[in-house]
């Protein structure tokens, strides 16, 4: 299907979901008349194609258009005229590159990040993520991406009652964070970044505004974030989605100062079962999607459609990322 310089393209490593392609790749029809100021102007014109195509798959691949660096990237970021949103209370380190342009989560290439949609353990997080492959890995380091619906209905089918425990209570988060950023740790943003400030009192109205509780200890501070929803109803597309950082936190949340495994439980305070959640690990694992980056490649994801990860890599790699509300 083409759009006034966009077609739809179909990549082996597309999954068919009820009949429908994920997520949708779009490319240009012809590079011949394609430039840079052209693929923004299309942008724009094209917006609700492509926003269509959003609503409908969930994630979006923009592949083979002429990008080259983070200014590209924030160019295009900007012609889609989505708001920024300010990354307060998330928990990856990131440095911000250019305008609304930051990297993507820098913790150690050897590690893995499990599966989540970006900052549910917050109140306040994107609609809207992008992804910009500004270097290609030298092996690995796929973004894999899963249908957070599929992965709701099938906890549900498999523990009702586990499930039923999470839509009841909810979760509660806690990671204590040191003043400044830890890379060699995937959660290892210090509070001074994670609140955009030094001073404690500022931190404390911040963390206050997100419903985060504070507890300060001699050579940081402990989080404690919920009772906050595990489950969410998407209005947009009328279905239950799985939208949490459970897996995240449990399997991942580690470093000098954290020990996933208090790292999420119920929001009353009861330890969750181990065993759920690394068979729901095995479930994310077999309904996501992977496909391997190439330079100039824009991943789009609606973040209440979509979780994602990021699997193991050989350097180079360079992905950088953008949040909109």
């Amino acid at each position: 299907m083409s759009k006034l310089g966009f077609v739809e393209n179909r990549i082996p490593e597309q999954k068919s979901i009820a009949g429908v392609l994920f997520p949708a790749v779009v490319s240009p029809e012809s590079l011949l008349e394609f430039n840079f100021s052209r693929f923004k102007v299309g942008i724009k014109e094209q917006k609700p194609w492509l926003e269509n195509l959003l609503l409908s798959r969930g994630a979006i691949i923009l592949r083979g258009f002429p990008l080259k660096n983070a200014s590209d990237f924030n160019g295009v970021v900007e012609a889609f005229g989505y708001e920024e949103l300010p990354y307060v209370g998330g928990a990856a380190p990131r440095t911000n590159v250019f305008g609304r342009v930051f990297t993507a989560n820098e913790s150690p290439p050897d590690q893995k990040i499990p599966f989540h949609h970006e900052m549910a353990q917050v109140p306040e997080y994107p609609s809207k993520l992008f992804f910009f492959c500004e270097e290609e890995p030298g092996r690995g380091g796929e973004t894999p991406i899963v249908l957070s619906h599929l992965v709701y209905e099938r906890m549900k089918e498999r523990f009702p009652e586990f499930v039923e425990r999470l839509e009841e209570h909810g979760l509660v988060y806690t990671r204590i964070l040191g003043a400044g950023d830890d890379p060699s740790s995937p959660i290892g943003r210090g509070w001074q970044s994670t609140f955009l400030t030094k001073d404690k009192s500022t931190a404390e109205e911040r963390a206050a505004r997100l419903g985060m509780k504070l507890e300060w200890m001699q050579d940081g501070v402990k989080t404690v974030m919920g009772p906050i929803p595990a489950i969410k109803f998407d209005k947009t597309r009328g279905r239950k989605i799985w939208f949490n950082s459970m897996v995240a936190a449990y399997t991942g949340w580690k470093d000098d100062r954290n020990d996933p495994v208090k790292a999420v439980t119920f929001g009353d305070g009861t330890p969750l079962p181990a065993d759920i959640i690394y068979d729901c690990l095995k479930i994310l694992d077999e309904e996501c999607v992977a496909i391997p980056w190439k330079k100039g490649d824009i991943l789009l994801l609606d973040n209440l459609a979509v979780l994602h990860s990021r699997r193991p890599f050989d350097p180079p790699r360079r992905i950088l990322a953008s949040l909109c509300k």
